[in-house]
């Protein structure tokens, strides 16, 4: 069995009263877990508050109020991948993340995430992601290490301030142009919850995309978000007419199956650019431009650090 060493936090929502059991919010909330599993890590003091103190089933909700927990698998697949680390100093730590291995600990994984991993491979128990990447894109994370410069870095992503520049393939006509697009719309969770929709309303993702080369049946395309929106690159390829290659969600969502690692999601995050809050400082992390190696399915990063 997989059990995670460090926390995860949900936060309870405001909601109308009557409010819900403890145990009733948290099958409601993660319902691929029973209630007798629940009912049995509350029992065993697996579930904390923000104190660190053990909830009870007796404990009453708390609108706005975190609870910790540790996430249990009874097994794990393995993501026979290995991840890269490019860049380490005392406050930030940049990874190269393979395809297939999530950021972080989600669903059936535990040990098998980009930041578990690499806390066992640095002895950095405090890193912490500083933005995510989907489980199936591949490329550059940023980590912060110094918890107390982390609020500065986190605010390059929550005021816009860092450049995040993303690489894609997608099928495509032989005699397709290069071409230009601004996509901007709005996004929100759809159905199932894990897929995002585009719906109607104020703006919420924008992204920046440009159809830089055609070979053969295949295009690679340069994506600029501007906003990170959940799928946002995916939906916004799909929305113009050229979904992302071996994507499984857009523009249908195919049957759940046993990951195939022979063909990889064709998107990679390619750069980060920013001005150091630190030093001031221009950052630049960057992995190859070329999408395509031998095997026009893989990337081929050539890793350019500065």
């Amino acid at each position: 069995m997989g059990i995670a060493k460090h926390p995860s936090v949900v936060t309870m929502p405001r909601t109308a009263k009557p409010y819900p059991s403890l145990l009733v919010f948290l099958c409601d909330r993660f319902p691929a877990i029973s209630r007798e599993i629940w009912a049995q890590r509350i029992a065993e003091g697996k579930v904390l508050d923000e104190n660190g103190q053990r909830l009870t089933l007796e404990t009453a909700y708390a609108p706005l109020k975190r609870i910790f927990y540790f996430r249990e698998v009874l097994s794990e697949p393995c993501i026979p991948f290995a991840e890269k680390i490019l860049f380490l100093d005392d406050e930030i730590l940049v990874a190269c993340k393979p395809h297939f291995l999530p950021v972080t600990p989600g669903g059936r994984y535990v040990d098998e995430c980009l930041l578990n991993r690499l806390r066992k491979s640095t002895g950095i128990e405090d890193l912490v992601p500083l933005h995510r990447l989907d489980r199936g894109t591949a490329g550059l994370v940023l980590f912060s290490v110094n918890k107390k410069s982390r609020g500065l870095y986190a605010g390059l992503f929550l005021n816009r301030l860092i450049e995040k520049t993303y690489q894609a393939v997608a099928a495509c006509h032989p005699l397709q142009e290069t071409a230009s697009w601004n996509v901007e719309t709005r996004i929100e969770r759809g159905e199932p919850g894990f897929r995002m929709k585009m719906a109607p309303g104020r703006v919420n993702a924008i992204s920046a995309i440009h159809l830089v080369e055609v070979r053969g049946e295949l295009a690679r395309f340069t994506l600029l978000p501007q906003t990170g929106k959940t799928h946002q690159l995916r939906i916004h390829m799909s929305g113009i007419g050229f979904p992302i290659l071996n994507d499984s969600y857009y523009p249908e969502l195919l049957d759940e199956s046993a990951d195939n690692f022979a063909v990889p999601l064709q998107l990679l995050a390619q750069r980060l650019c920013f001005k150091d809050p630190l030093s001031g400082k221009n950052r630049e992390f960057s992995l190859s431009e070329s999408c395509y190696g031998d095997d026009s399915r893989e990337f081929r990063w050539d890793i350019i650090v500065n």
